[in-house]
């Protein structure tokens, strides 16, 4: 009985390891646009020197956690602009849609599925999609100008 649940627990973490986009040991594609996949989502948290503020729980990037909310989308929002860089101040956010949420000013953002961003509260004024971005910076943000709401998407179950 010890073998079989030795042999399961190898053929598990194997198993999670080999997912593409699971969180684990080894190189981080760089991102190619504002939409990024969870692996880049926890490079960037482990790796920045930004003032991390989140809203609701931190991000769980563990396999179980992972598979109970496949409809997170986290989303970063940053206060700061340098460059191409982005960073200061920045917003972690994780949950569901469809809603609007009501975020500290910002001007670039990073979430792992398309939402949109507005210049009002309530998602209300200009908005736009984040798939549409007009200026890409580092590590997968886009400059969002003084951006004060975000919208999240209807997830569909089919």
């Amino acid at each position: 009985m010890e073998f079989s649940a030795l042999f399961f627990i190898t053929a598990l973490i194997t198993a999670v390891l080999a997912v593409p986009g699971a969180v684990g040991p080894g190189t981080v594609d760089k991102p190619t646009g504002p939409i990024i996949s969870e692996a880049q989502f926890a490079h960037w948290l482990e790796t920045t020197d930004a003032e991390l503020t989140f809203i609701g729980d931190r991000p769980d990037f563990t396999p179980l956690a992972r598979r109970s909310s496949q409809n997170n989308i986290m989303v970063t929002l940053c206060s700061q602009r340098v460059g191409n860089v982005c960073g200061g101040s920045c917003t972690v956010f994780s949950g569901t849609g469809p809603s609007c949420v009501d975020i500290p000013r910002s001007q670039c953002i990073s979430a792992t599925d398309d939402i949109g961003y507005c210049d009002e509260r309530a998602c209300d004024g200009n908005c736009n999609e984040l798939a549409d971005c007009g200026t890409m910076l580092n590590n997968g943000f886009c400059f969002t100008f003084d951006t004060k709401s975000i919208v999240l998407p209807i997830e569909i179950q089919l």
